[in-house]
């Protein structure tokens, strides 16, 4: 938990990121210290590894970096609740490629496009991954982030995934997963409100009802009112879960969507008030509140209890049961990477979402603690074994690699990332020359 006073944050961040100029650098992994290291590194060694992947393009993996470096991929149209920010969202994904690092030893590049246009940026992804091992995209705004990622899926060899649609599912159902043994209820006889129908909010509806929630019991509300068949106002990604979700067609707003349910995951605009007590009094016994939005939940914690919350989720470190993306993507990526998977599809993400749960409950759930806390590293090896697995059950890896043996490595890329970022701390080597 941050002891950062709120006050200070603005003039401390500031001075952070001009003093570094910035958060990342890229570092040799090999010495170039004599004229016989830069023939083999250069000039003419690196001719042979340029034919060898000429001849056999899988190569790649095995003679340059791609294997373990990933593009952070935005146009800046929805930062962190910046908004239409463009380019200047640099810093943000500087700040993810960082997390990329320490949580997962996987190196990531941020890139930041100069257009907004959705088939533009559909281009210029295809240009680039070449380059990468895999895809993170990031900040896109809906519905446009569907469409991009959609079409990049169909494109690419290599896995695409939209952090704010994927990473925040697989996190939010790993919390619930926990909640719901908390309070007693399954999956499959729970009724849930969805509040918010962007990126996130239709990313999470999807998992849940692949994890047994059916979807006549969720209720999904945007900002025109709770999605049915045949409401109109609605962009096609909507409409697909209009079909199945609400079959009873429940119409109005939030405090319809909520009335009765089991459980409501908010992921739309910072509150409070967005969610009332009135509405939490109104869901069923022993009910569960994800209030989601950042930095203000759709209503505070000590309220949702009040009203009767069993047990409450936002996505503050400063209060209990974080729901944090950065448990899901470093670990994701890591076993990704290490199986040389070809995308990230539904059995992964299940398979992410199971295992963060089970870290959690091995340490021992109560109302306070469904979910690991975001520096606990000890999710790592788990997370990403487990997606390994599943990338391997699924056919979608290009290598066969132990289980057992990703958990080993997920956990030794970690500990080296952070070892290696310490001396260079400690000597002063991260500052410009």
């Amino acid at each position: 938990m941050s002891t950062i006073p709120r006050e200070k944050i603005r003039e401390l961040a500031l001075q952070l990121h001009k003093k570094y100029s910035g958060k990342i650098e890229v570092l040799n992994k090999v010495p170039l210290r004599t004229a016989d290291d830069l023939s083999l590194a250069y000039t003419p060694g690196v001719a042979e590894a340029c034919n060898e992947i000429f001849a056999h393009k899988e190569l790649g993996y095995d003679y340059t970096s791609k294997a373990n470096l990933i593009a952070i991929v935005t146009d800046g149209s929805r930062v962190l609740g910046l908004g239409n920010i463009g380019p200047a969202g640099l810093p943000v994904m500087e700040g993810k490629a960082v997390l990329f690092k320490m949580f997962g030893g996987v190196d990531a590049f941020p890139i930041c496009l100069g257009t907004q246009d959705q088939d533009q940026i559909v281009q210029a992804v295809e240009w680039l991954a070449p380059s990468f091992g895999g895809i993170n995209l990031e900040d896109i705004d809906a519905p446009k982030c569907f469409y991009v990622h959609e079409k990049l899926m169909a494109k690419l060899d290599i896995p695409v995934f939209h952090d704010d649609q994927q990473g925040t599912a697989v996190v939010t159902a790993a919390g619930l997963i926990n909640a719901l043994k908390v309070v007693g209820k399954k999956m499959g006889q729970c009724q849930v409100s969805m509040v918010g129908a962007g990126a996130a909010g239709l990313a999470t509806c999807k998992l849940l009802m692949e994890m047994g929630v059916k979807g006549r019991n969720i209720f999904l509300v945007d900002s025109r009112g709770i999605l049915y068949d045949g409401r109109g106002n609605m962009d096609p990604w909507k409409e697909r879960l209009a079909k199945v979700t609400n079959k009873e067609k429940r119409t109005g707003g939030i405090a319809e969507s909520m009335k009765g349910t089991d459980v409501v995951i908010a992921l739309s605009k910072p509150g409070p008030g967005v969610i009332t007590k009135e509405m939490v009094q109104g869901m069923a016994s022993n009910p569960v509140v994800f209030a989601l939005a950042n930095p203000t939940p759709e209503i505070w914690p000590e309220d949702a209890k009040a009203a009767g919350a069993k047990v409450v989720a936002t996505g503050r470190s400063d209060f209990p049961n974080q729901v944090n993306n950065q448990l899901g993507f470093p670990a994701i990526f890591r076993g990704v990477l290490d199986v040389r998977a070809k995308t990230i599809n539904t059995e992964m993400q299940v398979a992410a979402a199971k295992a963060i749960a089970k870290v959690a409950e091995r340490k021992g759930l109560n109302e306070g603690y469904i979910i690991p806390l975001a520096t606990d590293v000890s999710v790592v090896p788990k997370e990403a074994a487990a997606v390994a697995k599943a990338a391997m059950d699924t056919g979608v890896a290009r290598i066969k690699v132990d289980p057992k043996e990703i958990a080993k490595r997920a956990a030794k890329w970690v500990k080296t990332s952070r070892r290696k970022h310490e001396k260079l701390w400690r000597a002063g080597l991260t500052l410009p020359p």
